[in-house]
């Protein structure tokens, strides 16, 4: 599902007169922090590569090239992402400005020799030979740990990179039980960020903001969001700037946008732009809202249909 279907004033919150174009966000203004102990600076939104698929190779460079110059400068990728695809399009872009942005990308492989050729071919598809931060991707079952870290498993594939400066981070991405996410965090210490599903209706079911996010916290790594919108799902109940507000709110570092369009970018910046942290009145004010079911979206497992099934 598109996260958004058209944008503006609409989903955003923005107000302003019917047919009012709401002004440009300026360039350079989005806040940045810190990612964890890497010393790194991300703008607190970054570009996420999964719906490249949605765009031509030129409509998406032109989109990347547009959220650099609105001063983004966390990328996101995966090598899975529309089978390289996603990679081609970052590939297009962003030679020009690489050594201005903190480029990621992910394999899914299981076993050493897999991750290897896939970092290779990421590598050579974005025109880079690094990455700032390569990502163990979707870390979702008991078998995908168990495969992950025997004896030539990937993760021996990520500390290699690392030593040989194929990437300056590694990290790992999860989104189905925050409990693999700790186990994950338990059986390696070298991991330097984790990603993970952060929204105003995750603590209703298997949350990561409970479950997780405190770890990850306690261990001084990076902490990075996704499904900020649930898919697209959060949308039906609440507006942009209210799920981006929760997330933002929330001790993470940055958070990754799934925009596909100049118009859901330029909204994006201009509310991480005007962000304000929320108070905890407000903060529990949406999770109700989100628990209470008022909105056309079943709780729990029908809306995060990508989590474990209980």
């Amino acid at each position: 599902m598109r996260r958004r279907s058209f944008f503006g004033s609409i989903f955003a919150g923005l107000g302003g007169a019917a047919g009012a174009q709401p002004p440009k966000p300026k360039s350079g203004a989005i806040p940045t922090r810190a990612l964890g102990r890497t010393g790194e600076q991300l703008t607190i939104i970054g570009m996420g590569g999964a719906r490249f698929h949605l765009n031509t190779l030129e409509d998406g460079a032109a989109l990347v090239r547009r959220a650099r110059g609105l001063g983004v400068n966390y990328f996101d990728m995966a090598r899975s992402y529309a089978n390289g695809f996603g990679e081609e399009v970052y590939g297009a872009a962003i030679p020009p400005f690489r050594k201005e942005i903190f480029l990621t990308s992910k394999s899914g492989q299981r076993t050493r020799k897999g991750a290897e050729t896939e970092l290779d071919l990421s590598l050579k598809t974005m025109k880079t030979d690094y990455l700032d931060l390569w990502q163990i991707h979707g870390v979702n079952t008991k078998e995908d740990i168990s495969k992950i870290l025997a004896p030539g498993g990937a993760l021996e594939a990520f500390v290699a990179a690392k030593k040989a400066g194929k990437c300056r981070f590694i990290g790992f991405t999860g989104h189905a039980d925050p409990a693999f996410n700790l186990e994950m965090l338990r059986s390696h210490d070298g991991f330097d960020t984790m990603l993970m599903p952060l929204h105003v209706a995750d603590t209703a079911y298997l949350s990561f903001e409970l479950g997780a996010l405190p770890a990850a916290r306690e261990r001084g790594i990076g902490m990075l969001g996704m499904k900020i919108f649930a898919n697209a799902f959060n949308l039906r109940g609440f507006n942009v700037r209210e799920c981006l507000s929760y997330t933002l709110t929330l001790p993470v570092h940055a958070v990754t946008l799934g925009f596909t369009t100049q118009g859901q970018l330029e909204d994006d910046v201009r509310i991480a732009q005007n962000f304000e942290p929320l108070s905890a009145a407000q903060m529990d004010a949406l999770r109700a809202r989100a628990k209470s079911g008022r909105f056309d979206v079943p709780n729990g497992p029908t809306l995060e249909y990508y989590k474990r099934k209980v």
